[in-house]
This record gives structure tokens, sequence and C-alpha cells, in this order.
């Protein structure tokens, strides 16, 4: 690390004020001075920003890279995309508080690795599980895990569900035994550092169970909500199901707003104002529900995609089957092995089953009932044998039924290829409506999961080309505000987010004129598990001229330099909780 004075930028300081003319100055991990003409210190570098913007380093408000950490440290590609912290933790989904039953730990383990599309073996392999509560994983982690970015993390309600009841968490509502261990488990996270609780209210397994938190009855909430209280300088997340499969997320707003009303608990809820076109009919009465929360004097902050989902639909490891409701084809996902993959697809009595899945079980949302949407790629292919376009036309050349269709690309094209999902039409006016309500979670990319159905790093550039450059729609300064302080004020990160005197250098520079969001592409560098190597998607650069977290640079001259000086955040503290002990 060295001292360092950015000199010649444009200064946009994550506040969403106007940008000014500016240099800045670090000493060690923390920027020193902001201000005109500031002269060069002896040993100090001077980097030349000159026609570029200065800003501080984009929050990565919504990731899953609690596993992928472990054996992918590098966080490709978000040094190139100028991200300098990730939060973890997300959707209910944690490492930690894990039980001392070991078929409840694996258990724990594979919902993980299901429902962020995170191959099994991996986890089992390269994360060390030497802990049980949430300050042991936390330590753990500190001291055997070195980032690139800073790493904020919620503890999850499933991690915590699992851990309290083993796994009965799937079949029942919890006994006030159960709450109370669930209650001091919550305590540790949030005494120790944790962002806060994030529940999940909208998944479904590949056996079409629904997910240990759905099962979760009020009087459990209430005693969660209950630790949650003391600590008001922490965040209750919650996921909800907004015209995605089940549209269940109205009812469980109203469940939710219920429980919240009368506490001082911030909540984000995620999900909550829909952002793609085909999700309009819920809109108004999901804005309706949080404008009346917030009359009811409840802080809450929807958290909305600025992105539609660029998914994959893959063979290997993807839930959307099984999330679409088609689970004749899942059972393909779950065959071990290509040769078994290949004879379902073969076999005249599954795909009578899977014909049948398509027209009478899928979701209409659902990719299998958009055959237009759905694009035979090169890239998708894993032999380049094609033929390329979409899947309508390839059913409609062949007379097939679609299923089928999509059954014979990929015995052609190899049980390894993906189908790559266009993206939903986006109602970029509802995306503006979040982008200018103070109270709002944006960035929201899953980065580090669904490796090979997405790459969730790099769109955080979407504010910055689509939004900004093409459509004119907002400022520079509104994007960056977006990634930024705002991301930082919603989460309690006192110390980030923003370019002033006594906060962390976590800076970025860079051209606007050259910033663009890549296609994705694949590399293949990922572990197996099994001694092997397999592939993820990811994204060029944008580039970014420079990088910094912590006052060190992370990507510079157009590369990742290696360097891991990433820190473990926690939300700042406004009081000082009473602790509680077991009933």
């Amino acid at each position: 690390m060295a001292d360092m004075l950015i000199r010649g930028g444009t200064v946009v300081d994550g506040t969403g004020a106007k940008g000014f003319a500016a240099d800045v100055r670090i000493s060690g991990d923390r920027i020193a001075e902001v201000g005109q003409g500031l002269q060069p210190r002896d040993g100090e570098e001077v980097f030349d920003a000159t026609g570029c913007t200065v800003a501080p380093g984009f929050i990565e408000g919504h990731t899953h890279y609690d596993a992928t950490m472990w054996w992918q440290p590098d966080l490709d590609p978000l040094p190139g995309v100028g991200a300098t912290t990730v939060i973890t933790g997300n959707c209910g989904f944690t490492a930690a508080p894990m039980s001392d039953d070991k078929d409840a730990q694996l258990e724990m383990v594979k919902i993980f690795s299901f429902f962020e599309d995170i191959p099994l073996e991996p986890f089992l392999k390269h994360v060390p599980w030497d802990w049980r509560s949430w300050s042991e994983y936390k330590k753990s982690v500190k001291e055997k895990v070195r980032l690139p970015l800073n790493n904020a993390a919620f503890v999850g309600h499933i991690a915590i569900r699992m851990a309290a009841m083993g796994l009965d968490a799937w079949k029942r509502p919890a006994t006030a035994e159960e709450r109370a261990k669930m209650a001091v488990m919550l305590e540790d996270a949030l005494a120790n550092g944790a962002l806060g609780l994030s529940t999940n209210l909208l998944d479904h397994d590949g056996e079409n169970r629904p997910i240990p938190t759905l099962v979760a009855d009020d009087a459990e909430f209430s005693a969660l909500f209950d630790v949650l209280e003391r600590y008001p300088s922490t965040t209750f997340q919650c996921i909800i199901d907004v015209a995605l499969m089940r549209d269940t997320g109205p009812a469980q707003t109203d469940r939710m707003a219920t429980l919240l009303k009368g506490r001082g608990i911030r909540v984000q809820l995620t999900g909550a104002i829909p952002t793609v076109a085909y999700q309009k009919y819920l809109l108004q009465p999901m804005r309706d529900r949080v404008e009346q929360m917030r009359k009811d004097g409840i802080d809450v902050w929807p958290g909305y995609a600025h992105v539609p989902l660029t998914g994959q639909l893959s063979l290997y490891k993807s839930l959307i089957f099984a999330q679409s409701n088609d689970y004749v084809w899942h059972e393909v996902v779950l065959a071990d092995g290509a040769e078994a993959k290949e004879k379902l697809l073969r076999d005249p009595e599954w795909r009578a089953r899977a014909r049948e899945s398509w027209d009478t079980q899928c979701y209409p949302q659902s990719p299998m009932n958009n055959p237009k949407m759905l694009l035979l790629t090169k890239l998708g292919s894993d032999n380049g044998t094609g033929p390329f376009g979409t899947l309508h036309d390839y059913a409609e050349e062949r007379g097939l039924h679609r299923s089928d269709a999509m059954a014979d690309w990929l015995l052609a094209n190899g049980v390894l290829s993906t189908v790559r999902m266009a993206p939903f039409d986006m109602d970029d006016e509802v995306v503006l409506e979040m982008i200018r309500d103070p109270k709002t979670v944006g960035n929201i990319t899953d980065a580090g999961a669904h490796l090979q159905m997405l790459c969730g790093g790099g769109e955080n550039l979407i504010y910055l080309t689509k939004y900004v450059r093409d459509q004119q729609a907002i400022s520079l300064e509104e994007a960056v505000h977006q990634m930024t302080g705002k991301l930082a004020d919603h989460f309690h990160l006192t110390d980030i987010g923003r370019i002033a005197e006594g906060k962390r250098a976590d800076v970025v520079v860079f051209d606007f004129a050259e910033v663009q969001q890549h296609d994705m592409e694949k590399v293949y560098d990922v572990t197996d598990g099994k001694g092997g190597i397999t592939w993820r998607y990811t994204r060029q650069a944008a580039p970014m001229k420079l990088t910094l977290v912590n006052g060190e640079a992370i990507f510079r001259d157009g590369a990742y330099t290696g360097a891991k000086p990433g820190a473990f955040l926690e939300p700042a503290n406004e009081s000082a909780p009473v602790a509680i002990a077991a009933e």
C-alpha cells in the first residue's frame, strides 16, 4: 500500500450532489483530503485522473459469495467493474449457524447448493465448516479468506432454523424452546457484526417443498423481531414472490406489515415493486402496500431489479425448471452423469410426460411457455453443432413440440450445453421511480451464484450505460448514488459510500466514455470438487482506470492486480443492546 494523490478528476461523491473538480488524497486505508489544487507530498504517488470520474467504490447490494469466495477468492469480474464491497448472506441462505447434527449440516449445505445453483462438491471440499455459531463463522472467514473486496454479511433465517430444529425445520413450526434457541443464535450474530437477518418467503425446492422459513409461524418471526429491535443499526431482509412463481408476495407483505408495525426495524422487502413488464398486474397493489407500510411508520425499503434476469437453462445445475413448476425436466437435472441425462432425453415415456408438463404445469411466464425467448446460441453449445436461433423457430422448422425440440437440440449439441433466456422487457419508468425513491435498495445482481446460469458481476454498469448514457434518464450522480451512498446508508455502513475525509479509501476512477457492459463469456476455472475443472460465466472489465479498496489498488492498467485488501465490515452501533439468555 502506498499513499496516493488522485489529481485532475471530477469527484462524484456518492451523495447524489453534482460532481465537482477536486483532487483526492489517500493516506493508508483512508481518504485524507478532498480539495482543489492539492500538491503531492514526498513518497506519494500521483495518479492522473484528467477527464475521469472519481467516485466511491460500488457496493454490490445482493450477492451470494458466502461459499464461492472460498474457492474463487478473486471475485472475478467485480474488481474490473468498480465494485469494492459485496453484501452476502442474502435470501436466508448463509453458511452459519450450523447444527451439531451431521444430517442437518449436510441438508443446509444442499439447500444453499440447490437454490444458488452452486455445485455441492466444492462446498464439501473447500469450505472448512469449522464453526457452529455465526460469530465463529466470521472468525474463520477473517482468518482464512482474503478477498479483493470488502464483505458485509447477513445471518440467514434458514440456517438459524436448521441449526435449532434439524431436519424438522422443513416440516413444522418451532416450539417455544426452539424459538428461544433461534433468538440466542440471532443475538450472537448481531452482537458480532452481522448486517441483520435475512429470510426467504419465496422458494420451493426441487421436490416442491416450501423452504423451511415458509413453515415458520408468526410467533417465530416475533421472537426474532424482539432481538432485531434491540439492534437499531441492523436490517431485516425479506425475499417475497411478486409475479415470479406463485404470487404469494402480496399476502406475505401484509403478514410482515402486521408483525413489523410499531417496531423500530428497518426492512428490505426484496422484490416488492416489480420492474419487469409482464409483472405489471401486481405493480399498483404492491405500491399501495409499501405506501401503507410507510404511513404506518415502518421503515421499508423495497429492493428492486434494475436488470432483467439473464438466465440459462442447464441440465447440470439449474433451478429454473423446478421454479417454473416443471419437475419432469428437473428429473434430467437430477440425473447423475451425461449418460443418464441422455437416456432420459431419448426416452419416449419421459418425453410424453415432459410435453404434458410444459403444456399444463409450467407457469405462463416461465421460459417453457415462451419459446421465442429461448435462444439456441453458439456460446451455449458444447460442440458447436447448432443450428442457432430461437427454440420456437427450431421447433416450427421440424414440426416438433417445443419440449421435444429442446431435447433434440441438447442431444445434438451435448448435454453440457445451455439454452439462453432472452431478457424480459423492463418497465423502465418503474426502475426510474425506484432510483428516485430515497428509500430503495438497488444494484441487486445475485453475483457469486448461478455461475452457469447468469453472470451477476458487471450488471451494476447498466446504471451507467443504459440509464445515463443511452436513455439520459438520470444523471451520472444519481447512478453513482444508487451504488454507493444510498446503499451504505441502508446497511448502516457509515465509513464507505462517500468521497469524504475519514472514509475508507474505496475509490473508483473511470472514463465514462469508455465504460461498457460486455456480454457474458465462458471461463474454465471452477473446481468441480472431484479433481476436475468446469466453467462459469464472467465478463470482461468495464474497464475502470483504477479501483482502490482500503487504499490498495485491486484493478489497474486494465487488469486485476492480485491484491486482496478487503475487510469484513460491520454496521454502525447506534446503541448498546441488552443481551438475552436461552430460556
